[in-house]
């Protein structure tokens, strides 16, 4: 059974903070496939915009959960990959979606819970 304490943790808090902003949880799922270039994260989240996939992608970067690389080739080549912190959160996003199918989320029509 969790501790109340753990799960009111600020730390708790902090990372629901950070992942739960809208179009991140897309973004991780595309990038846990491996290496990614923008635009190629991009079309694996319809409807996010440049600007708003680039300021996701800063905010992974200062969280240390995703790397942006740099390819000095002309063209010059970006991509985007996760860190070890952010490989880490794989069996957390992979719990959450079983968690969504389990209780209907994924359909928009969440079924309610005894608990």
């Amino acid at each position: 059974m969790l501790n109340r304490d753990c799960i009111s943790s600020p730390s708790v808090e902090s990372a629901f903070e950070l992942l739960g902003k809208r179009w991140t949880g897309l973004i991780l799922q595309a990038l846990l496939n491996g290496q990614r270039r923008f635009k190629e994260v991009a079309e694996s989240v319809p409807g996010v915009s440049d600007r708003m996939l680039s300021e996701r992608f800063k905010e992974l970067e200062e969280a240390g959960i995703v790397r942006r690389i740099v390819y000095p080739e002309t063209p010059v080549r970006i991509e985007y990959t996760l860190t070890e912190r952010g490989a880490a959160l794989r069996p957390v996003i992979e719990h959450l979606r079983e968690w969504a199918l389990v209780h209907g989320v994924a359909e928009g029509k969440a079924k309610a819970s005894p608990c």
